[in-house]
Formats: C-alpha cells, structure tokens, sequence
C-alpha cells in the first residue's frame, strides 16, 4: 500500500458488450502504483433464469489483489444462490426488505467464506477490497457499496443518485469503529486504513462480542434501490482513483458530452482514465460505463464542434511555438500556456486534460524536431499539480453545498 512507480504503467484492460437494452465498456489501468490489485465483473444474464438481468461491479483491492479477485469471481453467485434472493423473486416485489436483506447477505456470507481460505485463516494475507455494485434488473437498479468506490446513475441530463463514500470519518462510521475499540487518526482506522467498509481485511475484525457488522471495519454493504425510467442515460461504477480527480458532476457531465461523439463506451471509458492520470491521479483506475436505453445518440453536431475546437488548439498551438524559444516549445510549456487561458468548447467535467492526448499529436506535428517520448513529458507534473489542486478546491465545495 502506498507504494509507487518512478512511472506509471498506461497499458490498458478493455471489455465491452452489450445485451437486455444495455450497452458496456470497461477500462482499468494501474497507474503510478506497484501493483495492479483492482478487479471487476461485467455479466449480461444471470443465473437462475435471470437471463433479463445484468450484474457490473468494481473491486479496488488494497494489501494486495486476492480478495478483489476473487470477489469479482464470487460475489453475484453469492447473492443469486441467496435463499433470500430467490424468496424476494418470488414475492414479486423488487423493492421488499427481503431484496435488500438478500443482497447484503450475499456480501456477509462470502466476506464469511473468504475467511477460512488457508492464506486469509493463517494470517498470510491480509489484503481487502472495496465493492461498488449495480444488479440491473428490467425495472429495477440495486446499487450496492462497500467501501469508497462509487457509482452513480444519471438521468436527463444530470446525476439522478449518487452512493456515499464510507469513510472512517462519517460520523456513522467512526461511531462504530470506537464502539469496537477502535479509532479514527489521520482520517484512517486506528491510523492505518482508510475505508470503514471492506471485504477482507480480516485484521479489523476479531473484536470479540461483535457481530461481523458491528466490527472495525465492516462487509456490509449500503443498498439503495432505484426504479428505471426511460430517462435514465447511464450508469457509472468506479474506483476512487477516478473519484480523486472528479466530481460526481465532473464525471457525468464529461461522459455525457463523449457520447454525443461516439458510442464506443470502451474508447469512453479508456479516455476517462487518462484524463484522470493527467489530472494527477496516482492510485490504479478502474471505470465501469453501462449506457441505459436513454442515453444520448451520437450527434454529428457534437463532433463538428470538437473538430472546431481541435482546430482552435492547433492555431493557438502554433501561435505559442512561433512566440516561444525552441527549447522552451515542449508538452510541458504547452500545457502550461493553454491552462492559463479561457478556450471555449473544452471538454466538460474533463478540461484541458481531456485534450492532452490531442495537444500531444499537434504538437509532434507541428514540431517533429520536439517530439520527443511524450509519456516522458507528461510526468513533468508542475501543471497537473495546479489543475488537481484546482480540483480539490471544486470537490470542497461541491461537498459543501451537498452537506
């Protein structure tokens, strides 16, 4: 944990399908950090004869990638072969508390199941996984959290529900982890680690006399259930090394606007996690797009507008070269120069960032003699530095105006 490469490692991981109404893509990488421990799970068509509903779900491992792993194989089962989730079907109601009872027992019995794997029972490996889940149903959206990834769901033309990060210093969460001996330092459980909800862990919970909810840390998720409209546009499941850069807002309104341009949801997905790198995210990414039935289709007005704005980036590009000393004409001071000025039509949510891939290639072509290995460029990190302090200072006040 908290260990980093001298430079990230971009190579990306890609799915994509679709099935039920339902578009996907999916993307991860792992970035500035040693190990790649994310995991995640697309499936169109259960079992049992749910072949109308879907399961998509991000794992972001820490400690190590066993638990994320294996609960991207292992969780859906546990919650399908739930005698409480068939009973719910059964009812016919999707809403009854014998749904929500089904799906938190589905995480309780595999954190449970987990535990006696030989590695986890000897004390070998303690790695743990965040868990943000969406069952899509005909009707229905189960979102499920554990942790502090996080989903969303939106819906015209704006974020229709969004999960709660659990984090030590939720008032909720800190009640608990001091009512089982615990504390909350450094906004970490007993100083050490930084989400209040997990699968594994297994260290944060031996308190004797406490039930497997009522422990440091706890597998039980948050289920909110939320009814399907023809309205609704996309579902978004990510690690919180997207939410580091981010807003809910951010995110929603950059993936909307890249809709409009294409609906290779993979291409969406993979351009989400380099805008995040180049917004100064450090920790690995994994991003999960399901396009609802409401979604926006691409519009050739859309991508008239992004030629335009390619074509205004390139003048002011060439402008900057023609006014600068050749040394100083590198991505860098590009960068830098464009940040410090107002450009219409930037990507929403995404900015400046969002267009580096492209800066990248006007530049090289503009200046040949100056290209250069621009993955060597981009970690010059004085103008990341400044936008993602930029973007803390909008998460701060977006969290305030929820609060």
């Amino acid at each position: 944990m908290g260990a980093f490469l001298d430079k990230p490692k971009t190579e990306k991981h890609n799915e994509t399908g679709g099935g039920n109404g339902l578009r996907f893509g999916l993307a991860s990488m792992q970035g500035w950090r040693v190990e790649m421990e994310d995991a995640h799970t697309a499936m169109i068509g259960l079992e049992n004869g749910l072949t109308d509903w879907s399961f998509f779900a991000v794992f972001d491992g820490h400690a190590g990638k066993n638990v994320s792993e294996y609960a991207s194989r292992k969780l859906i089962e546990s919650i399908g072969n739930n005698k409480d989730f068939m009973k719910a079907l059964e009812q016919g109601d999707p809403t009854s508390p014998l749904m929500i009872q089904a799906i938190k027992n589905g995480f309780l019995e595999l954190d449970e199941k987990m535990r006696k794997i030989p590695e986890m029972l000897n004390g070998e490996d303690k790695s743990g996984s965040t868990a943000i889940c969406a069952l899509v149903s005909p009707t229905h959206i189960y979102f499920a959290n554990c942790g502090d990834s996080r989903g969303l769901l939106t819906s015209s033309g704006a974020v229709k529900f969004h999960t709660q990060d659990h984090k030590p210093s939720n008032p909720i969460e800190k009640e608990r982890i001091q009512n089982a001996g615990g504390s909350v330092m450094i906004q970490r459980v007993n100083g050490s680690l930084a989400v209040s909800r997990a699968l594994g862990d297994y260290d944060y919970k031996n308190v004797e006399g406490k039930s497997p909810v009522e422990q440091l840390v706890s597998p039980e998720p948050e289920i909110n259930i939320i009814a399907r409209t023809d309205q609704d546009e996309f579902v978004v499941l990510a690690c919180d090394g997207i939410w580091d850069v981010m807003t809910n807002d951010d995110l929603s309104n950059f993936v909307r606007s890249r809709i409009r341009l294409t609906d290779n949801l993979e291409t969406i997905c993979n351009q989400v996690i380099d805008c995040c790198l180049y917004k100064g995210s450090r920790d690995n990414m994994s991003i999960v797009i399901v396009a609802l039935p409401g979604a926006q289709p691409v519009s050739e007005d859309e991508k008239k507008k992004e030629q335009d704005l390619d074509k205004l980036l390139e003048t002011k590009i060439q402008d900057i070269i023609n006014s600068s000393e050749p040394h100083d004409a590198d991505l860098p001071y590009i960068m830098h120069v464009l940040d410090n000025e107002e450009i219409e039509g930037l990507p929403p949510g995404g900015g400046l960032c969002a267009k580096r891939q492209t800066i990248d290639s006007i530049l090289k072509r503009l200046r040949p003699d100056a290209a250069g290995d621009s993955s060597d460029d981009v970690w010059k990190y004085n103008f990341l530095k400044s936008l993602a302090s930029k973007q803390k200072d909008n998460r701060s006040d977006d969290e305030e105006q929820e609060a």
